[in-house]
């Protein structure tokens, strides 16, 4: 059989990788190539170019890891002036980086722990570079001070402070989806795509911009229980209040709401106080991790955006660690499903 544009050979497979046959043949018995009889000749196989063109590129990944990185770092970073120009807004920016960066970024193929932790600290900068353009090398949480508060320094802690708490919780649907994706083999930044696409639901990431919409209406103690009783009588679920693993109050929301109250903005300082009082007494939950996210972006003035971006960015770095974990576990996730319909 001769090469054709999407097989070859087994021959000729092993010949373009440089193995033997056995190799070859462990290579797809592991997954890592795929295979399939050849028409009229069932007893032969042949090989997937793309699979072969893509293990090329990682064995070139492994002998000269930082030339590939840095060559698709600095390709990522031409295009990303293009990228803003066409976003409808910034989250879908961070989207539609993250397929720019995989294109340029060779090494990302490498799912070794230790590659893994650079990639993901590739993506994380990529991500904070579209938000915000960096100059130098400034840590994520000064690039977005300077871009969101930009005569206040002080602000590059609480934005830190917020990123740190939202880095990581558990199996939340953002981080399952990660480690899906990881169990497929997914890259590092396939597998920031998938679980950033969860977190744009409006049941997992937009809960922060609901809780602003609140504290707009939370000027007095009278209107923020009127804002709270008219979203209840609406049937309306309360954004901001409440968490299932946390019946005595969620503490990340305690902590950012410390930051707030040091804000000494006491215009928005009393809209978070009220809110906070009218949501407990009406709804008996307390004050969760969006709610403490809405109430620095009000306290400190970031643009109504920024709840959502700093959690995506910070949740990026526990998507990658929940990355690196599944690599290495080597498991497929693959969930049983059992029918409980009315027997045919």
């Amino acid at each position: 059989m001769k090469a054709g544009r999407y097989h070859l050979t087994a021959a000729q497979a092993a010949q373009t990788l440089g193995i033997t046959r056995a190799t070859l043949y462990a290579y797809a018995s592991r997954g890592q190539l795929r295979s399939e009889p050849v028409p009229g000749r069932p007893k032969e196989r042949r090989y997937y170019r793309e699979d072969l063109e893509r293990l090329l590129e990682r064995k070139e990944v492994r002998r000269d890891p930082a030339r590939a990185a840095a060559r698709g770092s600095a390709l990522s970073g031409r295009r990303l002036a293009r990228l803003r120009t066409c976003a409808k807004d910034t989250f879908t920016l961070l989207q539609l980086a993250l397929p720019v960066g995989a294109a340029s970024d060779l090494a990302s193929y490498d799912l070794r722990p230790a590659a893994v932790r650079q990639t993901g600290a590739r993506i994380v900068r990529l991500l904070a570079a579209a938000i915000a353009p960096r100059e130098g090398d400034r840590p994520v949480h000064r690039a977005l001070q300077t871009a969101w508060a930009p005569k206040r320094a002080e602000v590059a802690e609480v934005i830190r402070t917020a990123l740190v708490l939202c880095a990581d919780h558990e199996l939340n649907v953002s981080s399952f989806v990660a480690r899906c994706a990881a169990s497929a083999g997914a890259s590092p930044y396939d597998v920031v795509s998938a679980a950033m696409a969860t977190l744009k639901g409006y049941k997992h990431g937009g809960a922060s911009e609901r809780v602003l919409a609140l504290l707009a209406e939370a000027r007095t103690p009278k209107s923020a229980r009127a804002a709270v009783a008219s979203r209840l009588r609406a049937g309306e679920t309360l954004s901001g209040f409440g968490h299932p693993l946390y019946a005595a109050g969620d503490p990340r929301a305690s902590a950012l709401m410390r930051l707030a109250e040091a804000s000494g903005n006491e215009a928005e300082g009393l809209a978070v106080r009220h809110l906070a009082k009218a949501g407990s007494e009406l709804l008996q939950d307390l004050p969760n991790l969006d709610f403490g996210l809405a109430a620095v972006t009000r306290t400190y003035r970031l643009p109504d955006y920024a709840p959502a971006l700093m959690f995506a960015l910070g949740r990026s770095t526990g998507w990658i660690a929940h990355a690196i974990e599944q690599y290495e576990s080597g498991q497929l996730i693959r969930p049983r499903a059992r029918y409980t319909g009315r027997v045919p």
